[in-house]
C-alpha cells in the first residue's frame, strides 16, 4: 500500500459531540479483551478512538498500548476492541479501546502520554433520518443524512418501473431525468461513460443482483451487522443516479465500477471509527471519487475532519450535500462545507434556489475572521429518479440527491481523460476548477446561495478536456457593484474610516497537493484613483490539501473620505509547488483576481451603526442553546448569529433605511466611538473584559455612543431542563449560557443602572410599533430578557 500523505495541519479546539443514541449491544465489527485478552468489560463503560502518529499492522499497535498500559491500577479498565472489516489487511493509524468510566479520566490521560499517541476522541455516534425538509431531526446530534423531501411523488413515494402511466406522470419523469437535463447524451455519444472509474458510494449499502447496474465491483460492510444489502434504499438511490443502466432512471456514468461502503446500520446509526476506517481502506484500494450525502453542523470534529483531508490529499476527489437547512443562511453542513470536498446545493427546475437548500457563508472563521463562499455548486435537486430498492425508479428530493448528481458527472469527466494520464492531471482542484469555470451563474441567487452556479456538464468538458495544472481563485473577481450575486458586498459602499471590509477567497492548486504563496500579493489599481484603497493580505501558509484562503482587508484611506466613485484593479499572487518527482524545477502558476469597490464620501456618525460580532459564541465550541426556546428540533445555536448570515434580513432593513452597518470583530477597546452613533449587541454570549467595560462607559457618558441592545432568554430553570446526557463521552451537557448571556451583560450595563431580567415571554411584540421578526428572518415568535 503506498504510503499516506503525511499532514500537520491541527486545530486548538474544544471538541464537543452531542449524541444522544446508545450504544448497540456488542461490537462494532467485532469484539476483543480487556488490556488484549479477557472478556467484555462490565458496564458503564465508552469507547474511545485513539489516534497514532503513524500507520501500523493493528497488532503492533495493540501490543504498545498494552505495554504502555501495563500497570495492575489499569489492566481491568479498558478493553481493545477488534474491528474485523477489510480495512484490517492493511496499516492502521487508529485503535478503538472501551474504557470503564470509573476509571476513564485516568486510562484516557495515560494513552495520551504515550509517545506514538496523537490524540483520544469518543467514538461518537452519526444518525440519520429519512424525513421531509420541514421535519428535521436536531442538528448537532451525530453526522445527518441531509434529509429528503418527498414532495410530487407518486404512489407512496415510490414508481412502479413501467412504460405505461398517465399524462401527468409521463410529464414528471421527463422532467426529472437529469441526465437529459444536464446534456450526459453528448458525452455518451463520444465513447465517454464512466469507463474504469472508481466511485465509492459511503451509505446504505446496495443489493449484489440489483439489475439496474452493470458494474458493481465490491460491496463492503462497516457496520455490526451481518449484511452487505441495502434495506433502507437510500444507498441504492444514490448509486442509481451515479451510475444506473434503467432507461427510465438512467445514471450519469453507467460504466463506472461501483464500490458500495455499508457505513449505516438498518436502524440508520453509525461510528466513527466506521467511518475511519472505510476512509482508510478507500485510500489503501485507491478509489477516484466519493459521495458522501450526509452531513452535520460539527465542523470541530477532528477525528472525521482531518481524515477527509487525508482522503482528498490521497488524490480522492470527494462530493457531498451541502445540506437541507435553508432558507436560513450560514447553515453548511461538514464536511460540504470543507474547501477540499465539493459541497453541492440545490435547485429546482425553474432553476431558483430550492427552499430547503442549505446557504452560506462558512462559519468556520467567526466571529473573529469572516466566511468563505459555499457551496461551489448547484445541480436539480427536485423529484430526482433514482433506482428503487430491488428494481424500478422513484423520485426523491433534497440536497442528499443533488450530490450524488454531481458525483455522476464528475465521473463522467473523469473517464474524459485517458486513462494513463488521469492520476497526473485530474485532482480535487483541477475538478473544481473546472466545474466553477464551466458553471452558469444564476441571475437571481447570490454566491451564498449558489456558489459559482448551475452546474454545466458540456462546459466543464470543453474546459477539461485539454486541461493544464494550474493555479486559480475562486471566484475570479469581485465585482462589489454586481447585485445581487455579491451580496451583502454590493449592498454597501465603502468610505474612509470604516472597519475593514474582509473577503475570504479560495485558492484552488490544481498543480499539487501542497502549494505555498510564492511572494507577497500585489495590488495594482487600473488608475490612479485607485490607490485611494488600501488592499492587505492574509493567506494560507501552507496550501493543503489542494486548496488555501486569500483574505483581501480592503479599507478607504483618509484622503478619501470625499470620493464619490468607482475603483477598480487587479490583485496578483503567484502560487508554487515544490518540485515533483521526475521534473527539475517547482511549478508556478500565477492568479490574477479583478476587483471593483463603489466609494462614497464618509457618512454622518448618526448613519453609522457598529455590529458586535466579537462577543458571539456559538455551536460547536461550546453548548450554545438556540435564541428561540420554540425551536424544539433545532436546540443548537450554529448559525453564526452574523449580519450576512442568520441575521441577514436586519442587515437589508437598516440598508434600506439609509444606514451604513460595520462588524467589529475585536474588543470594544478596538474602536473609536466618535465615529458612530449606535453600538450594536444583539443576542451576545461571550463575558466582557474589565477594560471593555471602562472604555463603553466612557464613550456612552463623554462621547454620546448609543447602545442598542437585543438579549434572548436566560434562565437557570430552564437551562437545567436542557442539560442532556451524551451517551459518547458519558458526561451530562449543560448549555454555557442562554439565548445570550444576561449576567456578563448586567456587568456591562452596570455603570448605566440598568440591568436585564430572567422572565421569559413568548410571542410577538413590538417597539414603537415595529415587529421585531428579525432573528433567523423566518419566524416571528421571540424570547426575550425584559429590563
Amino acid at each position: 500500500m503506498e504510503k499516506r500523505l503525511a499532514y500537520a495541519a491541527l486545530l486548538p479546539v474544544l471538541l464537543l459531540t452531542l449524541r444522544v443514541l446508545p450504544l448497540p449491544s456488542g461490537s462494532p465489527n467485532g469484539s476483543g479483551g480487556v488490556g488484549g485478552e479477557g472478556k467484555t468489560l462490565p458496564p458503564p463503560a465508552s469507547r474511545y478512538v485513539v489516534r497514532f502518529l503513524e500507520y501500523r499492522r493493528a497488532a503492533e499497535h495493540r501490543e504498545y498500548l498494552d505495554g504502555g498500559l501495563r500497570g495492575a491500577a489499569l489492566a481491568a479498565s479498558w478493553r481493545w476492541v477488534e474491528r474485523r472489516n477489510p480495512a484490517a489487511a492493511f496499516p492502521t493509524d487508529f485503535a478503538v479501546l472501551e474504557i470503564r468510566d470509573a476509571h476513564r479520566e485516568a486510562v484516557v490521560a495515560a494513552v495520551r502520554a504515550l509517545g506514538r499517541v496523537r490524540d483520544v476522541h469518543a467514538d461518537a455516534t452519526y444518525s440519520r433520518s429519512v424525513l421531509s425538509a420541514s421535519d428535521r431531526p436536531p442538528p448537532g446530534r451525530g453526522k445527518l443524512f441531509t434529509a429528503m423531501s418527498f414532495e410530487g411523488e407518486e404512489e407512496g413515494g415510490e414508481m412502479a418501473n413501467s412504460s405505461s402511466g398517465t399524462w401527468g406522470r409521463r410529464l414528471l419523469l421527463q422532467k426529472s431525468q437529469v441526465t437529459s437535463l444536464f446534456g450526459a447524451e453528448r458525452l455518451w455519444g463520444r465513447g465517454f461513460t464512466g469507463k474504469k472509474v472508481k466511485m465509492a458510494i459511503f451509505d446504505t449499502g446496495i443489493r449484489a443482483d440489483h439489475p439496474h447496474f452493470r458494474n458493481i465491483k465490491e460491496r463492503t460492510n462497516w457496520t455490526n451487522e451481518d449484511t452487505l444489502n441495502d434495506n433502507l434504499g437510500h444507498g441504492t438511490f444514490v448509486a442509481g443516479v451515479i451510475a444506473g443502466q434503467d432507461a427510465e432512471c438512467p445514471g450519469f456514468a453507467p460504466d463506472t465500477e461501483i464500490y458500495a461502503f455499508r457505513v449505516f446500520t438498518d436502524a440508520q446509526i453509525s461510528y466513527t471509527s466506521w467511518f475511519l476506517d472505510a476512509f482508510n481502506y478507500a485510500i489503501a484500494i485507491g478509489m477516484d471519487v466519493l459521495n458522501l450525502s450526509i452531513g452535520g453542523p460539527d465542523y470541530l470534529d477532528l477525528p472525521f475532519v482531518e481524515k477527509v483531508w487525508e482522503l482528498t490529499a490521497n488524490n480522492i476527489i470527494m462530493v457531498s450535500a451541502i445540506g437541507n437547512d435553508g432558507p436560513l443562511y450560514g447553515t453548511l453542513n461538514n464536511p460540504a462545507d470543507q474547501s477540499d470536498v465539493i459541497g453541492v446545493g440545490g435547485i429546482d427546475y425553474n432553476n431558483h434556489i430550492a427552499s430547503f437548500s442549505s446557504r452560506g457563508m462558512t462559519t468556520w472563521e467567526l466571529p473573529h475572521g469572516y466566511g468563505r463562499v459555499k457551496p461551489d455548486v448547484v445541480a436539480y435537486s427536485r423529484d430526482i429518479i433514482g433506482s428503487k430498492i430491488s428494481t424500478g425508479c422513484k423520485t426523491l428530493s433534497g440536497t442528499s440527491v443533488a450530490s450524488p448528481v454531481v458525483a455522476g458527472v464528475v465521473c463522467l469527466l473523469f473517464s474524459v481523460i485517458p486513462e494513463d494520464k488521469r492520476k497526473s492531471i485530474l485532482n480535487p482542484a483541477a475538478m473544481k476548477q473546472a466545474l466553477f469555470e464551466g458553471a452558469s451563474k444564476l441571475s437571481g441567487p447570490n454566491m451564498y446561495e449558489q456558489g459559482a452556479g448551475k452546474l454545466d456538464l458540456w462546459q466543464s468538458y470543453e474546459i477539461l478536456k485539454n486541461y493544464q495544472p494550474r493555479a486559480s481563485i475562486f471566484p475570479t473577481m469581485l465585482d462589489f457593484t454586481d447585485c445581487p450575486y455579491f451580496w451583502p458586498f454590493c449592498r454597501q459602499p465603502m468610505y474612509a474610516g470604516a472597519m475593514p471590509v474582509i473577503f475570504n477567497a479560495t485558492i484552488l492548486n490544481g498543480m499539487g497537493v501542497i502549494g505555498y504563496v510564492k511572494d507577497q500579493p500585489l495590488w495594482q489599481p487600473s488608475e490612479d484613483i485607485g490607490n485611494l484603497l488600501s488592499v492587505h493580505f492574509t493567506y494560507s501558509d501552507v496550501i493543503w490539501p489542494w486548496t488555501g484562503y486569500l483574505a483581501l482587508h480592503l479599507q478607504v484611506k483618509d484622503e478619501g473620505s470625499q470620493f464619490s466613485g468607482i475603483i477598480s484593479g487587479n490583485v496578483t499572487l503567484t502560487i508554487y509547488t515544490p518540485t515533483a518527482h521526475g521534473e527539475s524545477s517547482p511549478r508556478t502558476s500565477t492568479c490574477v483576481l479583478y476587483l471593483k469597490v463603489k466609494v462614497v464620501p464618509t457618512p454622518v456618525r448618526s448613519k453609522r451603526i457598529l455590529w458586535d460580532q466579537y462577543h458571539n459564541i456559538k455551536y460547536p465550541s461550546g453548548y450554545v442553546p438556540r435564541d428561540s426556546l420554540n425551536v424544539h428540533n433545532d436546540i443548537l445555536d450554529w448559525h453564526g448569529d452574523h449580519l450576512h448570515t442568520n441575521f441577514h434580513i436586519l442587515f437589508n432593513m437598516l440598508r434600506d433605511a439609509g444606514y451604513y452597518i460595520e462588524i467589529l470583530g475585536s474588543p470594544l477597546t478596538c474602536f473609536d466611538a466618535s465615529n458612530y452613533g449606535t453600538l450594536l449587541m444583539v443576542d451576545l454570549e461571550d463575558e466582557y473584559f474589565d477594560e471593555e467595560i471602562q472604555k463603553l462607559r466612557d464613550d456612552v457618558i463623554h462621547k454620546g455612543l448609543g447602545i442598542a441592545l437585543f438579549a434572548e432568554w436566560y434562565h437557570v430553570d430552564t437551562m437545567v431542563k436542557m442539560t442532556f446526557f451524551d451517551e459518547n463521552t458519558r458526561s451530562w451537557w449543560t448549555p454555557i449560557t442562554g439565548g445570550a448571556n444576561i449576567p456578563a451583560l448586567n456587568e456591562l450595563l452596570a455603570p448605566f443602572g440598568i440591568a436585564l431580567g430572567d422572565k421569559i415571554l413568548t410571542g410577538d411584540f413590538s417597539i414603537n410599533a415595529i415587529l421585531n421578526s428579525w432573528n433567523d428572518g423566518s419566524r416571528r415568535r421571540k424570547d426575550c430578557s425584559l429590563w
